[in-house]
């Protein structure tokens, strides 16, 4: 009886083993869900700070990277690095308009520029190749228009994580984007009619902020210009007044931040 009770456990334990296993069934994708947007919503631009072999060497063998690299010698060049349909590890912390750690939802371009050099006269910053420039405004419309990014979300790193970084820096031609129709940008019209409005009465430090973080920058609602806070004026000073980015809310900053807050969605 013992002998026929393990024979018949072994057909058993035999028969489990032998089992096929589950085979998925057809997915029906006919019915599709209306609360949903593309994974990428962001497009972020950055300076490597050295030069087009180093830039590509790190970015390819490192532990950061960028979905593109763009270099800076004749003719330009373009490399991709990562899939789109990848994270790349380029933007760090960061946050916009409530967002954060945007490598998840974000393309990143890093651009080939020596970034700044210190020099007893004062620091001088690298100018950007036209030829560069033009590649990569290409790049960024294409990118834009295939993800249906929205205008105030092609940054600068500076933009997302301006307490620790300020590329693309004051001479990356942001105005070349506006009239690329890549970004927003100040009515010009509008900040020359409030720029003597704001300066003979100058907003408090909470105005700023909030017009400040109505753009979508991540900036404290202490009611004080702290150190947080002067660095995202800096930062917004070098996208849009890049002849003087010194942190100070003076009246035509304050123009222009109302007028690109107002033109915010």
């Amino acid at each position: 009886m013992k002998r026929l009770f393990a024979v018949a456990l072994l057909a058993g334990l035999l028969s489990a083993c032998s089992t096929p296993a589950p085979v998925l069934t057809q997915i029906d994708r006919s019915v599709v869900s209306v609360s949903q947007e593309p994974r990428i919503q962001f497009l972020i631009l950055h300076y490597t700070a050295i030069n087009e072999p180093a830039s590509l060497r790190v970015l390819s063998q490192r532990d950061v990277s960028a979905h593109y690299l763009v270099g800076d010698q004749t003719p330009v060049k373009v490399w991709q690095l990562v899939d789109e349909g990848r994270m790349a590890y380029h933007a760090g912390l960061s946050e916009w308009k409530g967002y954060s750690r945007l490598n998840a939802s974000s393309v990143g371009i890093e651009i080939v520029n020596q970034g700044f050099q210190d020099t007893p006269q004062g620091r001088v910053y690298f100018p950007f190749p036209q030829a560069q420039i033009d590649q990569v405004i290409a790049l960024s419309k294409d990118i834009v228009k295939r993800y249906n990014i929205k205008p105030e979300f092609v940054l600068g790193h500076s933009d997302i994580a301006p307490s620790r970084k300020q590329d693309p820096g004051p001479l990356f031609p942001w105005k070349q984007f506006a009239d690329a129709g890549l970004i927003i940008w100040p009515n010009a019209d509008e900040v020359a009619r409030l720029t003597p409005l704001y300066t003979q009465q100058l907003p408090e430090a909470r105005w700023f902020q909030q017009k400040l973080a109505k753009i979508g920058y991540g900036v404290p609602q202490n009611g004080q210009f702290d150190d947080a806070t002067r660095n995202v004026i800096i930062a917004f000073q070098t996208k849009y007044r890049p002849t003087k980015f010194d942190g100070v809310a003076d009246g035509e900053t304050a123009a222009m931040i109302d007028s690109v807050a107002t033109q915010t969605r």
